[in-house]
C-alpha cells in the first residue's frame, strides 16, 4: 500500500516496549545496563563524532539498514530503544491516533495547546510570537514518558506561490522574508535556542525539521498530483523566491532537520539530487543534521516517477545524493540487495547513520536517563500551561486582519448591543478553527462562544448544512437575521475545501454560501459583519462592494481560542493589527495554470507573475494590507547619508550588461565581506491617532527606481510589530545591509547589486538611496 502521508498507518511495531508506556521515557545507554559503562558512545564527555564512530562500528549491516526508516526498531543487545523519526509540530504538538508518529496524547496527557494555523500567526508580522509558539510541551510530552521521538516535522517554509494550494495554510505566506524569519524563529524556539540564536551548543530541546525541500507547492490539481510533478524552476526564481527560507533556516535557525520533497525540479526528484542535499545545503549552507524523505518518496522513485529503473536504483540515488532516513519502508526492502548488486556502497549507509545518531545524542538519548539532563525538569504542568493557552489567544487576536470597516461599525458597543445574530457553517465548529496538523487542543472556543460572553440576548443559526452550503437554509437564517440588532456571519472554507492532497480549482465561495450572504445582509436591520475563515485567499470582491455589509474580518483557522479572540475584536478589547502575508486574487486567476512556476510576468502572453513581488493584475486585497480601529501615520526621519558607496573593482566581464532596461550592477559574491558588511540606519516615525491603543506592524519594502527586466516591483526588506497607545507615536528603527536587501537575482541565479536609485516605502511614504558602485 502506498503512503499518502500523513493519512496511512506505516508501522505496526509487535513489540511491547514498556519503556514509552512508563512514566520514564525511552532513553539509551541506561546506567543500570550492565554493559553501558564500557561502550564508548555512551560516555557523554567524548565528542559526538567518536561516538557516533564507535556505535555505528558495533552494528551489523542488518542493524545498520534497519535503522534507516522512519520507525527504527529497538537495538536491544545495545540497550539502544526504539526510535520513531516522525512527529509533527506544526502549530502545536499535533496527534493522529490511526498513525504511528512519536508522540501519544493517549496517556496522562491527552491534549497540547493549539496555536492559530501558520498561515494566521503569520499575519502578526512577529518574530518574538513566532519564536515562543509550539516551545517546550514537546519535550515535556517525551519526559512524561509519552513519545519514542523528538524529531518534529515542521515547519512548512514552501513558498504560497499559488492561492489555490491547499496546503498554503501550513505555510507562512507567499514572501521569502517573511517566510526566512518565520522558519529562524521557529527553529530557535522549538530547539531551545535564545531568540538571538548562537547559544544552542550541542543539546537539543527537540529538532526542527524545514520542508519541502523544495519549489514544492502543488497537491492534487487537475489531475497532476505532487508524487510525479516536474516542477520546472528558472535559476532566477530558484535564488529569490525557492530556497532563500531554507537557506535561513539552516544558516541562521541552525535547523537539525531537513525533509526533501515529493516532486522533481528540472527533472530530477528532490530526495535524489546530490546537488541540492549535498553540495547546497551540507557544503554551502553549512546544513548539520538529518535528512528525511517525505513519506514514501524513495519508492516513487521508482514506481511513478521512473526517474530509478530498479528499487535498488532508488535506494542508491537517495542515499549517494545525501538522504539519511526513508518515511516509509524502501530502503529497509531495498538497501541490502542494493549492496549485493554493487549499487550502493557500505560507506554511505555510514554516512547517513552518522547523521542520524547524532541527532538522536544532540537530543541526550544517549547520556542516560533525560530527566537528569537540562531539559529533563520541563514537566507535564507546561503542556496546556495558562501561560501557552494565553499565548494561543495572544497569537490569534494579534494575527486577525480587519479587511473593511464602513461606517466604523466595529467595534460594537458593550453596552449598547442589545441583542445579536451569529449566523453560518463556521460559527459554532471548534474543529475548523484548528486547521489541519492538530493534534486534540487543550480546550476551544468558537466564534458562538466566544461572543456569547458580550451579549446574552444572541441567536445562532447555521445557515447552511456545510461550508459547501449543498443545502441552504435561507429563509431560517434571514428571519433569525431580521430579529436581531446586529448579525455576525462566520462563513468560509474548512479543510474539505482545502488541505493536503486537495487544492481548489476556484477562488470564490460556494454560489449557495455567497448568496446566502448576500440575501441575510439585505434583510439585516444594519451592516453585517462577515468574519472568514479560511488558509488561503477568497475573492470576496462581491462583499467588498456590498454596501450591507459593514465589515470583513478574516480569521485564517485562529486555533483553540480563535472564538475568543474574534469576539475581543468584534467588542473593542482588542485593536485589530495583522496583515495579509498573501495577495487575494480575482477568480480570474485561475485561468493561469497551478503549474506554472514563473514568478516573474510575461506580458506578451498575458502570464501575469506571481505574488505582490512579480504580479502584474488586479487584487482584491494587497499583500499586507490589514485595517485597524486607529489610523496610523508613517514619516522616514532625515539620515546623515543617503548614499552608499560599493567601490569595488569589477571582476566579472558580465557585470555590465548590454541592455538598454539593464544598470551597472556587481555580483554580490565580487563585492566582499568589508563592504557588504557596510549598514543602513533607517528610522520610520509611526503615530497612532486614534483613541485605542493597538499592535501595529511596520512594513519596509524597497524598490529599483528601474521596473521590469525580471526586477520585483517591490520587496518586503524589514518589519517590526510595536505598540502604541491612543496618540502616540514612536521612532521605530530598523538597519539594513546593502549585499542583502538591496540585491536581485538575475537570470544565472546570482544575486547582483544594480547601481542607482532604490526608494524604501512604508504605506504611501518614500525615502531614497543611492548606491555607487
Amino acid at each position: 500500500m502506498k503512503l499518502k502521508y500523513p493519512f496511512v498507518l506505516i508501522h505496526i511495531s509487535t513489540v511491547v516496549f514498556i519503556l514509552a508506556e512508563s512514566s520514564r521515557p525511552p532513553f539509551a545507554c541506561d546506567s543500570s545496563h550492565p554493559l553501558t559503562k564500557s561502550y564508548p558512545f555512551c560516555k557523554p564527555t567524548l565528542p559526538i563524532n567518536q561516538r557516533v564512530q564507535d556505535l555505528i562500528s558495533r552494528l551489523t549491516l542488518d542493524e545498520k539498514i534497519s535503522q534507516l526508516v522512519n520507525s527504527a526498531p529497538p537495538i536491544p543487545r545495545l540497550g539502544i530503544p526504539e526510535y520513531e523519526w516522525w512527529s509533527e509540530a506544526l502549530h502545536g504538538v499535533a496527534y493522529f491516533p490511526t498513525v504511528h508518529t512519536g508522540m501519544s496524547l493517549n496517556g496522562t496527557i491527552q491534549s497540547a495547546t493549539s496555536f492559530p494555523q501558520v498561515i494566521l500567526t503569520a499575519a502578526s508580522f512577529d518574530v518574538h510570537l513566532w519564536y515562543r509558539i509550539v516551545g517546550r510541551e514537546a519535550r515535556a510530552i517525551y519526559n512524561a514518558g509519552q513519545a519514542t521521538g523528538m524529531t518534529f516535522w515542521a515547519p512548512n517554509i514552501n513558498i504560497f506561490r499559488d492561492p489555490r494550494w491547499g496546503r498554503g495554510q501550513e505555510t507562512p505566506g507567499e514572501d521569502p522574508v517573511v517566510t526566512g524569519k518565520y522558519a529562524v524563529s521557529f527553529v530557535r524556539g522549538i530547539q531551545g535556542d535564545t531568540f538571538e540564536g548562537g547559544k544552542l551548543g550541542h543539546h537539543l530541546q527537540a529538532s526542527a525539521c524545514c520542508k519541502h525541500f523544495t519549489a514544492y507547492d502543488l497537491d492534487n490539481w487537475k489531475g497532476v498530483n505532487r508524487f510525479v510533478f516536474n516542477a520546472k524552476v528558472s535559476l532566477q526564481d530558484l535564488a529569490d523566491t525557492y530556497m532563500p527560507p531554507f537557506r535561513s533556516c539552516i544558516e541562521e535557525g541552525k535547523a537539525s532537520g531537513i525533509m526533501c520533497a515529493y516532486n522533481r525540479v528540472n527533472g530530477v526528484p528532490n530526495c535524489a539530487d546530490y546537488n541540492l542535499l549535498s553540495k547546497t545545503a551540507r557544503a554551502q549552507w553549512g546544513f548539520n543534521g538529518y535528512i528525511t524523505s517525505d513519506c514514501d518518496a524513495v519508492s516513487i522513485i521508482h514506481e511513478e516517477q521512473g526517474y530509478a529503473k530498479l528499487p535498488e536504483d532508488a535506494v542508491a540515488d537517495v542515499l549517494k545524493a545525501g538522504m539519511d532516513v526513508n518515511c516509509g519502508n524502501y530502503l529497509k526492502n531495498y538497501t541490502k540487495s542494493a549492496v549485493v548488486k554493487r549499487k550502493l556502497p557500505i560507506s554511505e549507509i555510514d554516512r547517513a547513520l552518522h547523521n542520524l545518531f547524532s541527532v538522536r545524542m544532540r537530543l541526550g538519548l544517549f547520556d542516560g536517563n533525560p530527566l537528569q539532563q537540562p531539559f529533563g525538569k520541563i514537566g507535564p504542568d507546561q503542556v496546556c500551561s495558562q501561560e501557552h493557552q494565553n499565548l494561543a489567544l495572544e497569537a490569534a487576536r494579534n494575527s486577525i486582519v480587519l479587511l473593511k470597516n464602513n461606517y466604523r461599525l466595529l467595534p460594537f458597543s458593550k453596552a449598547k448591543t442589545a441583542s445579536l445574530a451569529v449566523i453560518g457553517p463556521n460559527t459554532n465548529s471548534a474543529k475548523t478553527l484548528l486547521g489541519n496538523y492538530a493534534g486534540p487542543p487543550c480546550k476551544t472556543v468558537t466564534p458562538l462562544q466566544g461572543l456569547q460572553r458580550y451579549v446574552k440576548d444572541i441567536t445562532y443559526h447555521p445557515g447552511c448544512n456545510a461550508v459547501n452550503c449543498s443545502y441552504a437554509l435561507t429563509d431560517q437564517a434571514v428571519k433569525v437575521a431580521k430579529g436581531a440588532e446586529y448579525v455576525v456571519l462566520v462563513m468560509g472554507l474548512d479543510q474539505t475545501q482545502e488541505r493536503e492532497e486537495l487544492d481548489r480549482v476556484d477562488l470564490v465561495l460556494s454560489p449557495k454560501q455567497q448568496n446566502l450572504i448576500s440575501i441575510v445582509a439585505r434583510a439585516a436591520k444594519n451592516p453585517v459583519v462577515l468574519v472568514l475563515l479560511s488558509g488561503g485567499p477568497v475573492d470576496i470582491s462581491f462583499a467588498k462592494y456590498d454596501k450591507h455589509i459593514g465589515s470583513i474580518l478574516w480569521a485564517g483557522y485562529p486555533g483553540e481560542a480563535g472564538g475568543l479572540a474574534l469576539a475581543e475584536i468584534i467588542f473593542g478589547d482588542h485593536n485589530p493589527g495583522g496583515r495579509l502575508p498573501v495577495t487575494w486574487y480575482p477568480q480570474s486567476f485561475v485561468k493561469v495554470p497551478m503549474t506554472d512556476m514563473r514568478m516573474r510576468p510575461e506580458p506578451s502572453s498575458g502570464y501575469p507573475g506571481r505574488t505582490y513581488r512579480f504580479y502584474q493584475g488586479q487584487k482584491v486585497f494587497e499583500f499586507g494590507y490589514g485595517l485597524s480601529y486607529s489610523n496610523y501615520s508613517y514619516e522616514f526621519l532625515p539620515v546623515a547619508q543617503n548614499t552608499v558607496y560599493l567601490n569595488h573593482p569589477v571582476k566579472s566581464p558580465k557585470a555590465e550588461l548590454e541592455n538598454s532596461n539593464a544598470l551597472k550592477h556587481v555580483p554580490v559574491s565580487e563585492i566582499g565581506t568589508e563592504l557588504c558588511s557596510k549598514r543602513i540606519p533607517v528610522t520610520v516615525r509611526a503615530q497612532n491617532h486614534g483613541d485605542m491603543a493597538g499592535r501595529h506592524p511596520l512594513l519596509l519594502f524597497v524598490r529599483s527606481a528601474k521596473a521590469g527586466n525580471g526586477r520585483p516591483e517591490k520587496q518586503l526588506v524589514a518589519f517590526q510589530s510595536v505598540i502604541l497607545n491612543a496618540g502616540e507615536r514612536a521612532d521605530v528603527e530598523f538597519e539594513l545591509s546593502p549585499c542583502e536587501h538591496l540585491s536581485t537575482a538575475n537570470e544565472d541565479g546570482l544575486m547582483v547589486i544594480e547601481e542607482g536609485s532604490h526608494f524604501l516605502s512604508i504605506e504611501d511614504k518614500e525615502s531614497e538611496i543611492t548606491v555607487i558602485l
